[in-house]
């Protein structure tokens, strides 16, 4: 089964959509006009130092997995059966689903980066040598209520979301723990976490002015971790904001579909680290 899956925030960098933009003139001069600025100066020379700050991240990179996508479909006239993103790379599999054109998906992403860019004083940070189940008992034990967990990205992977300091705190607890590595994310605010809960509220008024189609192929949902049920659309692009990303469950179910041949569209590798790490645990 042909399976496709679209990276999220953190697969940005400079220079990334080089091999696509002189082929893609006229989505590039869409994107531009709804946008106000020019996607292709931002990805590859960001003289500005906006790449990395999600209300520019997020459009640009949505912008440069849909034209990934696009080339692809071109280049070997198979679309996938099955799609799945982490985060926002949701919006590219609904997309390429058919949900909604590639001009719509763009501005439900401006506004999404919008909202969530607006959040403050929060942040996220990445565990690794431990599982969800351990993360959430070690983070119970030390009374560490306030943080929530963001990603559940692979059998040794999670992100935590939560106030900076408590962030501050958890990590002198699980260097006591023995973590193999807890790293502070570059963001400006605690994403997927009950703190979002206005960027929520905004994101869903902004939504019901869209007509959504019933995507023509399953997506997973990174809220549950399985395809997206009729009628559930909008319901769980809201849900999103404020839950966490369920990566590890989604890549099991895409893992037991029949001949699963999964690949990674879009700039970097950081969704094949996670599907490889996610392998092996099955497979031992």
């Amino acid at each position: 089964m042909r399976i496709q899956i679209f990276p999220g925030q953190g697969s940005q960098h400079v220079g990334m959509g080089t091999e696509l933009f002189n082929g893609a003139p006229d989505e590039l001069a869409a994107a531009d006009a709804v946008l106000g600025w020019s996607v292709r100066e931002l990805c590859l020379e960001d003289r500005d130092r906006k790449l990395n700050q999600t209300a520019w991240t997020q459009p640009a990179l949505y912008v440069v997995n849909a034209l990934a996508y696009l080339k692809k479909v071109r280049e070997t006239g198979q679309r996938p059966e099955l799609v799945a993103g982490h985060s926002l790379g949701e919006y590219n599999a609904l997309f390429a689903a058919g949900a909604f054109d590639f001009i719509t998906g763009l501005r439900l992403v401006q506004r999404r980066a919008a909202v969530m860019a607006k959040a403050r004083d929060g942040g996220m940070a990445a565990v690794i040598g431990l599982s969800a189940a351990r993360v959430r008992e070690v983070l119970r034990e030390a009374k560490l209520e306030e943080i929530d967990l963001a990603n559940l990205n692979a059998p040794e992977q999670q992100v935590l979301s939560g106030p900076v300091e408590s962030l501050a705190q958890a990590e002198a607890v699980f260097t006591r723990v023995g973590v193999r590595g807890f790293k502070r994310l570059p963001v400006s605010a605690a994403f997927h976490s009950r703190y979002m809960h206005e960027a929520r509220q905004e994101f869903e008024s902004f939504l019901e002015d869209f007509v959504l189609s019933s995507p023509r192929i399953p997506v997973i949902s990174n809220v549950e971790a399985k395809p997206y049920p009729p009628g559930a659309l909008k319901r769980l692009l809201v849900e999103q904001i404020t839950s966490p990303v369920r990566w590890e469950e989604s890549v099991q179910y895409l893992l037991q579909q029949p001949g699963p041949d999964l690949e990674e569209v879009g700039p970097g590798r950081v969704l094949t680290t996670l599907v490889a790490q996610i392998r092996r645990k099955g497979a031992s």
